[in-house]
């Protein structure tokens, strides 16, 4: 009894610690320069115009014009296509547009010039898609409300300078953090949660998760919609989704195995909300924008990018380890489930292939095929909320394993009704 409360407390003192440290990055580093606040205007979207006054913030923003690989080698901001390492991609997603340009993310300045130069937008692409991509979406919502969402983003591009900077996440009069995209204010709401009025700590989640969050196009309007109604993990979304909102049916069609396919848009928010980091009150700005000092000066770094990249500054405030046994363990962690990752979505490869052979086969039985089918269409649905998230399953590892061994297992059901369904052994 008596190791078990020494084990208690032990417990007990790592918990408060973190809560200790976490409490003091939250609340004791204000913007560099803060107390010398000068008026910007309200549409002023140019980052150096506030680099002017917040030097320290502005230069690590601009680290984010670097490109390079994470540490981990896992992700990074290298504009490579993620179907050279993950070929079974080409498979999963025929049809559509992620089969011809599907690379890695880059850093925020380049959100507006990679929207542009993607091969995923059309002439037909809807207004919708430039959401997240700048702070000019203040404006245009102003004028033109939902509407936006549905004008060709051809239309929308002319009155587009800037892309994500400050604006996005900060009210230039006092530098407080908001929120720009109406569809998270929705979402949150729903969620019994006013984002205007929520604490300095969750707003340094808030401002991050109202784009780094899965959503849909609802059809009529083009208006983007978080699916969170039941709840955001990848079971619920996907429930969610079966009862088809709003006449939301599908992404697309697959053209092998005509299942109605889903595709899933970086869910970092959902993932790290249940996480154990954020169990413990740990924002997603404390590890990707930690607390910096120049010249006896505090700040927040403005570098978006991996913690592993300053582990001192994002990682060891509350991890005791040295750098390289914790660089080793996010590396081990990330390696477990990209392999799972690989396997599932490989399995899941064959089971299109699979299902397609069924569908050509005369007298196959209809039953079986839909069953196929819908096993295919959650199992990707599983696979693809990882392999579009951009932890490699680290903002919560237990569920990313957890799940992608079931995305693993319901390929192989969809497969084996698919044989049924042919006549085949099953």
């Amino acid at each position: 009894m008596k190791g078990r409360n020494i084990f208690l407390q032990g417990v007990l003192s790592v918990v408060l610690t973190v809560l200790f440290v976490v409490l003091v990055r939250a609340f004791l580093v204000a913007p560099a320069g803060a107390e010398k606040l000068t008026a910007i205007s309200d549409t002023e979207y140019d980052p150096a115009v506030w680099g002017k006054i917040y030097p320290l913030e502005y230069n690590t923003f601009l680290k984010n014009k670097e490109m390079a690989v994470s540490p981990t080698g896992f992700g990074g901001s290298t504009k490579d296509q993620k179907s050279v390492r993950q070929p079974e991609i080409l498979v999963n997603f025929k049809g559509m547009a992620f089969s011809k340009d599907y690379a890695e993310d880059r850093g925020h300045p380049y959100s507006m010039e990679d929207l542009k130069e993607t091969k995923r937008a059309t002439p037909a692409t809807p207004g919708s898609c430039m959401t997240c991509k700048t702070p000019h979406l203040r404006d245009i919502y102003r004028e033109m409300g939902i509407r936006y969402a549905k004008t060709p983003l051809a239309e929308l591009l002319p009155r587009i300078q800037h892309p994500i900077g400050c604006a996005n996440c900060h009210d230039p009069q006092n530098m407080k953090l908001r929120v720009s995209n109406p569809a998270f204010i929705e979402a949150m709401g729903k969620r019994g949660v006013d984002v205007a009025g929520a604490p300095r700590q969750d707003m340094r989640s808030y401002v991050c998760g109202q784009c780094h969050s899965e959503y849909y196009l609802e059809p009529a309007s083009k208006r983007v919609v978080f699916p969170w109604d039941k709840g955001l993990r990848p079971q619920d979304m996907y429930a969610y989704y079966r009862d088809n909102p709003s006449g939301f049916e599908m992404d697309w069609q697959h053209p092998e195995s005509q299942a109605k396919m889903l595709k899933a848009q970086h869910p970092d928010f959902e993932l790290a909300s249940s996480g154990f980091h954020s169990k413990f009150g740990v924002a997603c700005a404390n590890c990707h924008m930690p607390s910096m000092q120049e010249g006896g000066r505090p700040y927040s770094s403005h570098w978006v990018t991996s913690p592993l990249k300053h582990i001192q500054a994002s990682c060891r405030p509350c991890h005791p380890q040295d750098e390289a046994s914790i660089l080793a363990r996010v590396r081990t962690k990330q390696t477990d489930v990209f392999q799972l990752l690989r396997t599932a979505g490989q399995t899941i490869a064959r089971a299109h292939e699979a299902i397609g052979r069924a569908g050509a086969t005369p007298g196959a039985a209809k039953g079986d095929l839909d069953k196929a089918r819908e096993l295919l269409r959650n199992a990707q649905w599983l696979w693809d909320f990882f392999a579009a998230e951009n932890s490699m399953g680290f903002h919560n590892n237990s569920e990313a394993q957890i799940t992608l061994k079931q995305s693993n297992e319901l390929a192989q059901q969809a497969i084996v009704a698919a044989n049924g369904a042919a006549g085949a052994p099953r």
